[in-house]
């Protein structure tokens, strides 16, 4: 295994940890910041106002957005499992 190698198997692998995650976390920051803001202009710190919506958010995320992750880590387990004659040499 050479290192060109090594390199191209950790950058496919943070890319496929950046797309499988990135929907999940961007929609959970842009619920949270409309929380703060709503609460910053209501003057309302209750914690679980800014927790259940983003739990909820999250959630229909994952719902939604989970057969096209599946999709993503599946293709990318398939290519490690093709690809190990390769690594192995």
């Amino acid at each position: 295994m050479t290192v060109e190698l090594l390199n191209q198997i950790s950058r496919q692998t943070f890319e496929t940890v950046l797309l499988v995650g990135g929907p999940v976390l961007l929609v959970s920051l842009v619920v949270g910041v409309l929380i703060s803001l709503f609460q910053a202009v209501t003057q309302l710190q209750e914690m679980t106002m800014s927790f259940i919506p983003k739990i909820i958010a999250v959630f229909i995320t994952l719902l939604v957005a989970l057969p096209w992750m599946v999709k993503v880590l599946v293709s990318f387990t398939r290519n490690l499992f093709e690809n190990i004659p390769l690594y192995v040499r």
